[in-house]
């Protein structure tokens, strides 16, 4: 075999100086296709599911068993004792994959079935992606073994090039939002990305023809690993479970902050960046964040989150959302340092990587598939927050007859605050008072005896445990609180103190309100009255107003997203309203009396169209409705599907020749007025905004964001001449959304630059 070595046998100098740097280019160009086509397919395929946080869940279930299959593939490919076939075999599965480019939404995936999401999502992903990351899975940890084999005198500890890696999956998941997303439509992002897959395909070939060309002989000290026993199956497992603990975290993490904090699809991103991150710093030679601290500030982090989960998330928006994701931070880089300290020889880096990425898949089975259908609310956050204090390694405690003594008091504390309130006596009052000071109080504690008595890891975890325990007896909301949990997120009904009103929520965004009881205390009678948004004086109330009197008959309305129904109260005798709404549960809460009375009072015959609106409205007949209302905003994430040229144009072929459309866009964390103005303007139609707060906060009537666009001014009526009705024209340096590009980011910035 022809190899430029040296009289040793070894390669020479200068084989190891072109080694190094075209192995570590295809390991990094390869980890930032593997990680940016995840945020890039996944919102090829977000419409397909109303711009549900759920998708991105499961799109990461996909991908991280994906990244087993291409483990293991790698795994067997090198128990092959020939160099030539291995190569032979995985740049042709490269090629192969390659000939499946660009990337596309499989043929017959197209419309989604009304349920059973998650697996028909899983699906799709195969389908249309399975191949190319499969492959791309795989080159981790084959090309490590592969550069081992190269015979560099760096190979015997190849695991400074998985920091490598991570770097490139990094820079791929900051990279998209803030550069890619904002600048390319997604035309062009896939053909970039399917060029940078030819780029690597080259990479590979050349690090297999360096691999080829290298001498048979394996160094000294790889043949002394082999003396090197294997790894126990206890040890297997534990990789297992250090693995899955914080690979579940994330999918948890991300779940809570798009649903409990603030949806808001641009933070997706975070936390799985920060989870890239802990990789990149755990396997550096000379680690930035020394394992030992990381150890200690684990359970410091473990008491911080209880704490936020115990305050709740309205308190202070980006104080959560940053303590949340530094929490998950310190717990990942805690688990993923032990998986770096107990690391094998090179000999056994496949199984290693193996036994990662199952632990990888259970976590994300566990958070992105089980937890969802089994309990009501984010239930699998705390319980993986406990898990995390069994992460730590096994240790000597200090003073453990005092240790003996502290730990149990705790417990008691904590029995002590869960017993019914009905039988405790007015002693008892204080602790009901202060309930989530002593919640966190409980996990503080919990986090002093670890860091001063080295609390064995059981303890610490059954002290997480009562902590958490008493954050879900003791939650943060007032009043009570029922939750119904679907594929599309965690809805909260809050029943007020008193029970005067109730409220439905999505995260901490209000989405429709009813008032139950006046102020003496007695039940409301009659026809229910809208509120919350949907008040006759806000922008929506004014807007069907002004479309009604403009007409001088009743309306044919199409109403898209269901709430609490509330809309349904704004329907005038005659007239006929149809609803569109892609979540079943939102349908039955409307219609559950027990919540809201909206629908049985004023739409007894209530029979909504399920599924995605832009899928389920294109199929109505052309120029039928004389009002449209677009009003499906999850939280404060927004459908971008429902926000684009495009599906301005499906609306405006819906409506009658006067009709108008009106999409209510109050956000909180997104600029959305421009957008739809845009979108309008590139229809043809002209747009008025409406943006006043009520003042009326405590009565649930809030500030109202509207945009009502039509063809002509004399469409929308009285509002075309009213002072609170703002006629806007496109903005010339905006661009406009399409469903090939939209400026998430754009919007936010414009929200933080106007100060509101």
């Amino acid at each position: 075999m022809p190899a430029a070595e040296s009289k040793t046998g070894q390669p020479s100098v200068s084989r190891n100086r072109l080694v190094l740097p075209v192995y570590t280019a295809a390991i990094f160009v390869s980890a930032l296709l593997l990680f940016s086509v995840q945020p890039l397919f996944t919102k090829m395929v977000l419409p397909r599911l109303g711009g549900s946080p759920a998708v991105w869940s499961v799109a990461m279930v996909f991908f991280q068993s994906l990244l087993l299959m291409g483990y293991v593939y790698a795994h067997l490919l090198m128990r092959i004792n020939n160099r030539l076939i291995p190569i032979l075999v995985h740049v042709a599965v490269l090629v192969l994959a390659f000939a499946t480019l660009p990337l596309a939404i499989a043929v017959r995936w197209g419309e989604p079935p009304t349920s059973g999401y998650a697996i028909w999502l899983l699906g799709l992903f195969v389908a249309s992606i399975g191949l190319p990351f499969f492959a791309l899975a795989a080159n981790n940890p084959l090309l490590q073994a592969w550069f081992v084999r190269t015979g560099h005198p760096d190979g015997t500890d190849p695991y400074f090039l998985y920091a490598s890696s991570n770097i490139g999956s990094f820079l791929a998941l900051l990279s998209y939002p803030f550069v890619f997303e904002p600048i390319f439509t997604l035309r062009m992002q896939n053909l970039l990305w399917t060029g940078g897959y030819g780029l690597l395909i080259a990479l590979i070939a050349a690090c297999g023809l360096l691999l080829w060309r290298s001498p048979a002989l394996v160094p000294d000290r790889v043949v002394a690993e082999s003396e090197v026993p294997p790894p126990s199956l206890a040890t297997r497992a534990r990789w297992v479970f250090l693995a899955a603990v914080p690979s579940g975290l994330l999918i948890a993490v991300t779940a809570h902050i798009s649903t409990d904090v603030a949806a808001a699809p641009l933070l997706w991103v975070l936390p799985l960046s920060l989870y890239l991150l802990t990789w990149v710093l755990v396997f550096q030679t000379r680690p930035l964040l020394p394992h030992k601290w990381m150890l200690r500030a684990q359970p410091v982090a473990i008491a911080g989150v209880i704490v936020l989960l115990a305050v709740g998330g309205e308190q202070n928006l980006l104080l959560t959302l940053g303590g949340h994701q530094l929490g998950f931070f310190v717990i990942a880089m805690a688990c993923h340092g032990e998986l770096a300290r107990t690391r094998p020889p090179a000999r056994y880096l496949t199984g290693f990587y193996v036994a990662l990425s199952f632990g990888g898949m259970v976590g994300g089975l566990f958070a992105g598939l089980i937890a969802p259908n089994v309990f009501s609310w984010i239930a699998e956050y705390p319980v993986l927050i406990v898990l995390a204090a069994l992460c730590r390694p096994i240790g000597n405690e200090r003073w453990p007859g005092l240790s003996r003594w502290l730990w149990p008091l705790a417990v008691a504390i904590a029995l002590l605050l869960i017993v019914p309130s009905q039988m405790r006596g007015e002693t008892f009052e204080w602790f009901e008072a202060h309930r989530v000071y002593l919640a966190g109080g409980v996990a503080v504690l919990g986090m002093l005896l670890a860091l001063v008595f080295d609390t064995a890891r059981l303890k610490l975890a059954a002290i997480a445990a009562l902590a958490l325990v008493l954050v879900r007896v003791y939650p943060a909301d007032d009043g009570r609180v029922d939750t119904v949990r679907s594929f599309f997120g965690v809805h909260k009904i809050v029943t007020t103190p008193g029970g005067r009103y109730h409220v439905l929520m999505h995260g901490t965004t209000i989405h429709g309100a009813q008032k139950f009881l006046n102020v003496d205390g007695t039940p409301v009678a009659g026809r229910p009255e809208p509120i919350s948004y949907y008040h006759k004086d806000g922008g929506i109330g004014q807007a069907i107003t002004a479309v009604r009197e403009r007409k001088g008959a009743p309306l044919r309305v199409a109403a898209i997203g269901v709430g609490s129904g509330t809309l349904a109260c704004s329907a005038a005798p005659g007239e006929a309203w149809k609803f569109f709404e892609i979540d079943q549960t939102m349908v039955d809460t409307a219609r559950d009396s027990r919540y809201f009375t909206y629908v049985q009072n004023c739409q007894p015959d209530f029979r909504p169209v399920i599924g995605d609106a832009r899928l389920t409205f294109a199929r109505e007949a052309d120029g039928l409705y004389d009002l449209i209302i677009v009003d499906a905003y999850s939280s404060d994430a927004i459908p971008i599907h429902l926000a684009t040229q495009e599906a301005m144009k499906i609306y405006k072929d819906k409506l009658a020749p006067q009709g108008v459309v009106l999409m209510h866009v109050s956000n909180r964390h997104l600029e959305l007025a421009s957008v739809v103005v845009g979108i309008a303007d590139a229809n043809g139609m002209k747009s008025w905004v409406y943006d006043e707060d009520s003042g009326r906060d405590d009565d649930y009537i809030f500030a109202t964001n509207v945009v009502v666009s039509a063809r002509a001014d004399a469409d929308v009526g009285k509002l075309a001449a009213s002072d609170k009705w703002e006629a806007t024209d496109a903005k010339a340096d905006q661009r406009v959304w399409t469903d090939d590009y939209c400026n998430v980011l754009g919007a936010v910035y414009r929200r933080l630059r106007d100060g509101e």
